[in-house]
């Protein structure tokens, strides 16, 4: 049986010796090593201390961790950790850390906003092992992108070159510092192009089986040429590691946005101030098309650039000759330039006609408590404290629903608002039939009694409910 079983490996092998010239074995792949010799000295690592984190997405994660056992773990470990350990991630409490790249030998380096999103102290580990303080040019939310500036004399310089350069079957390699173990390199190919993500539709992204894990944020996707063509960014993982399923930013939406945030401090891009969905086949046929074709605009915001030229109803078929989808709609407006005119094709009561509107400018976030640190407010008579929201928190705190309210940030023991049952994490949204906009709206209220009870509605959970504060414990 022994010998029965070992003579077609022997075969095998002289088979494989008789294909090789002069009878030898093939060579195994070159590898990576010369490229990365060339390319890791401009790779760095982005230390931020003393996070700011604005109350209210403390708020909220502390609420999403009451019906989370991954999140209530993470919270534990983070108020373990201290506020100047490093978790070993980039979503460290008081330390924590991602990468980033040279861009310009005097110092301009590239890494994700989410990286230094509420950085009171930033640092940069360069790759001979230097620290030396940065100071943030400025971020865009809308890309993930921030650009950062250290003076550490002449630096080697990575390219920004385009990811038109590479197709999909192509190898390329990513650099970062993973878990906080040191520089790392992982090689894959690109693995799809144009991928869009539900919570960033204005990017295009490259997938990518390079491994890319928490603190390769930031670093960068190179081809074998060593030039780069992404930003790695976004995971999407069951385990929290690394499955094979990366996505980084193509390089020529990095290099428009370093430019703007050079010369700016910030990124305008156009805005039209409509609401749209999708032309399917069922709207193209109530719309005597016989196929489905651009985008139905389903809301026009009065005081917005398009009241006035695009109505409700309107089908909405190119922008500038650039033919409109539901999916492109947000990508084609964000670039174009505010106070612009641009002329539109629009299908509207059954003829097609041409609009000119101004371009408008996409309104920047109200309040960016990633940047800003954001502290709360508090309410005395109701002894609680409130932040504002923004869409990610209410989205996390499962009111998405609502446009707007404060989130409750911390409450007195024995309080009128704990008395009441409120928890950290409710959505206050009204007072009485008032909308509460702002925290100016509750710093007035007269303190609770039970003759003169304060009515709020509150969302917890995604279901609103009124409830009666009437600064004493309710009855049994």
């Amino acid at each position: 049986m022994v010998r029965f079983r070992t003579r077609p490996i022997l075969l095998l092998i002289a088979i494989a010796a008789l294909c090789s010239p002069s009878g030898a074995a093939p060579a195994p792949p070159a590898g990576y090593a010369a490229l990365v010799r060339r390319v890791a000295p401009s790779v760095v690592t982005v230390l931020v201390e003393a996070e700011r984190k604005g109350a209210g997405d403390r708020a909220a994660e502390r609420a999403t961790a009451r019906n989370n056992p991954d999140a209530i773990t993470s919270v534990i470990r983070r108020l373990l950790s201290g506020l100047d350990a490093n978790p070993g991630g980039d979503e460290g409490a008081g330390s924590a850390l991602g990468s980033g790249f040279v861009v310009r030998a005097d110092g301009l380096i590239v890494t994700n906003r989410h990286v230094i999103a509420g950085a009171h102290v930033v640092r940069v580990r360069l790759a001979d092992g230097q620290e030396v303080p940065a100071k943030i040019i400025g971020a865009d939310s809308v890309t993930d992108i921030a650009l950062l500036s250290v003076a550490a004399g002449t630096l080697p310089a990575l390219r920004l070159g385009s990811s038109e350069s590479v197709s999909v079957g192509d190898a390329v390699i990513a650099i970062g510092n993973p878990f906080g173990l040191g520089q790392t390199v992982t090689a894959g190919i690109v693995s799809a192009r144009a991928r869009t993500l539900e919570d960033d539709p204005y990017i295009d992204f490259l997938q990518t089986d390079a491994a890319i894990n928490h603190g390769n944020s930031g670093g960068p996707l190179l081809s074998t040429d060593g030039t780069v063509v992404g930003v790695t960014s976004v995971i999407f993982t069951p385990s929290g590691g690394s499955v094979g399923l990366g996505f980084a930013i193509p390089a020529e939406t990095v290099a428009a946005v370093v430019a703007e945030l050079e010369a700016h401090g910030a990124v305008e891009r156009g805005y039209l101030g409509v609401s749209a969905q999708d032309a399917t086949a069922t709207i193209a046929k109530a719309l005597g098309l016989q196929a489905p074709a651009g985008a139905l605009i389903s809301a026009v915001d009065p005081d917005g650039p398009a009241a006035g030229a695009l109505v409700i109803g309107d089908l909405l078929l190119d922008i500038g000759k650039v033919p409109v989808t539901f999916k492109n709609l947000s990508k084609i407006t964000a670039r174009l330039k505010p106070d612009s005119l641009v002329a539109m094709t629009v299908r509207r009561d059954g003829a097609v006609q041409t609009v000119a509107l101004k371009i408008g400018r996409l309104p920047l976030p109200p309040d960016d408590p990633a940047l800003t640190g954001e502290r709360d407010t508090w309410v005395s008579a109701l002894m609680l404290g409130v932040a504002a929201t923004s869409v990610q928190i209410r989205k996390e705190i499962k009111a998405d629903d609502e446009g707007g309210g404060l989130i409750v940030t911390q409450l007195r023991p024995a309080g009128p608002g704990a008395l009441a049952g409120l928890r950290v994490g409710d959505l206050i949204t009204h007072l009485g039939a008032k909308p509460v906009l702002d925290t100016t709206d509750l710093l007035d209220v007269p303190t609770p009694t039970p003759q003169a009870p304060v009515l709020l509605r509150v969302v917890r959970e995604g279901a609103p409910s009124y409830v009666a504060i009437t600064g004493t414990a309710p009855l049994p």
